[in-house]
């Protein structure tokens, strides 16, 4: 097969989350065990950080990974789902897998489907850790898909775990309460592995203390080591200022991923670097900031708080719950534009009507559906948004949506992407 052919056969053969939703989630892990054994279990062979959280784990896991680049290691970056191919899930020092490399691999596993009959995502989590392996990555940062106990990459033994925030998402699978969803994402603390915590609230806190407990894992909290003194956002990069509680130094970090809310996912960062470093890893300061002035450019990071044109300004964001509604929300005040437009679409199993409730009412809405199964049908999202005072018309694609907004936004407006990974993707300008 030709590598169209194959990543072809890989969404149609293969149950897969992002097109059909619950139906594609394993319940356990024995289907990326059998894989893995089939390959020789190469991640035993592997050094890694699991990071698992609701929001922000894609952007902590970048930078994480941009940090041991610039520090020289050859660094093996694993993230779903992708936006354009399919490889961007699979990076090692920012460059995607080798289109060869995924035709032999679906080749070598094809025996295994029809007996094993593995999800979409236990494939890709299997040819990861086989890419990474055979290329003999230093290390590599691994991103969590869904939860964490039950989670396909939850296989491995990493020399870090790490988990970002506890929100309410995915909460068909994961449990009503954030304590249910704290219980599932506290699965990947290992016996005897540090575990650094990002955002630790009153419901959330107690989980992550029993588990570790019990598993003898160091705990540490994020934000008991540092603390944000002063941010500001200037010229399309966010330049943070940050203490160190236990040294009383201040350090300003830039960042040329310019969403604010980058400020909470940076002192996670700063915190698992430092947990790496004490483990002997040569991470030094210098490195730490070179790093994070260049991490879209280092890892291919995109869907961020992301600029993709200036007049009118057009924003793409991947945020698509509540809680990263918020944030986005809290971003456009700080943003200059004369009228807001937003381009919006959302997937069926989300809390729709948790995330119009943070929507601005004063902008104007083009709502849509990304081409997927699981998408909310636009003229369906359109009622519901009526019933928030959020007005606009419905429209059949995300390009017919991005081009109306286009037509009608004067130079000095904005247009914001937002409410899926899958609608972010569709965007091309």
């Amino acid at each position: 097969m030709t590598y169209p052919e194959t990543v072809e056969y890989l969404f149609s053969r293969l149950p897969m989350f992002s097109r059909i939703g619950a139906d594609a989630f394993k319940k356990d892990l024995t289907n990326t065990y059998r894989l893995c054994e089939a390959l020789g279990n190469p991640q035993q062979h592997i050094k890694m950080v699991h990071i698992a959280g609701t929001n922000g784990k894609g952007s902590t896991s970048h930078m994480l990974a941009a940090i041991l680049q610039e520090a020289g290691y050859k660094t093996g970056l694993y993230t779903s789902p992708h936006l354009k191919d399919f490889r961007e899930r699979i990076k090692i020092n920012g460059e995607w897998c080798d289109e060869a490399f995924v035709v032999d691999f679906t080749r070598r596993i094809q025996p295994y489907i029809d007996s094993v009959e593995p999800s979409f995502f236990e494939i890709t989590v299997a040819m990861a850790f086989d890419y990474f392996a055979q290329q003999k990555v230093d290390i590599a940062v691994i991103e969590t898909g869904l939860g964490g106990r039950l989670d396909s990459t939850n296989i491995i033994t990493p020399e870090l775990s790490v988990i970002t925030n506890i929100g309410m998402d995915h909460m068909n699978m994961l449990g009503d309460t954030l304590t249910l969803i704290a219980e599932e994402k506290a699965g990947i603390i290992k016996k005897n592995i540090p575990v650094v915590i990002g955002e630790a609230i009153a419901e959330t806190r107690p989980v992550f203390e029993t588990t570790a407990n019990a598993l003898e894992a160091p705990i540490i909290f994020a934000q008991e080591c540092r603390y944000v003194t002063d941010w500001k956002y200037q010229a399309h990069h966010l330049h943070v200022e940050v203490a160190d509680r236990k040294q009383d130094t201040h350090h300003i970090y830039e960042l040329d991923l310019p969403g604010i809310y980058q400020r909470h996912n940076l002192l996670t960062v700063l915190e698992a670097a430092h947990q790496l470093q004490l483990q002997g890893w040569n991470i030094g300061r210098e490195i730490v900031h070179k790093a994070l002035k260049q991490v879209k450019r280092s890892t291919g990071l995109h869907g961020r708080w992301e600029i993709v044109r200036e007049q009118p300004l057009v924003v793409l964001d991947v945020a698509h719950n509540a809680d990263g509604i918020k944030q986005v929300r809290e971003q456009l005040e700080y943003t200059d534009y004369h009228h807001l437009h937003i381009v919006i679409g959302m997937v069926k199993d989300k809390d729709v009507e948790q995330v119009l409730e943070h929507l601005p009412q004063h902008a104007s809405y083009y709502f849509t559906r990304a081409q997927l199964p699981r998408a909310m049908d636009a003229l369906a999202l359109q009622e519901l948004a009526a019933a928030h005072q959020l007005h606009g018309e419905a429209y059949a694609t995300v390009e017919l949506a991005v081009r109306e907004a286009l037509t009608r936004a004067h130079e000095k407006d904005m247009i914001l992407v937002c409410g899926s990974v899958f609608v972010v993707a569709e965007v091309s300008l």
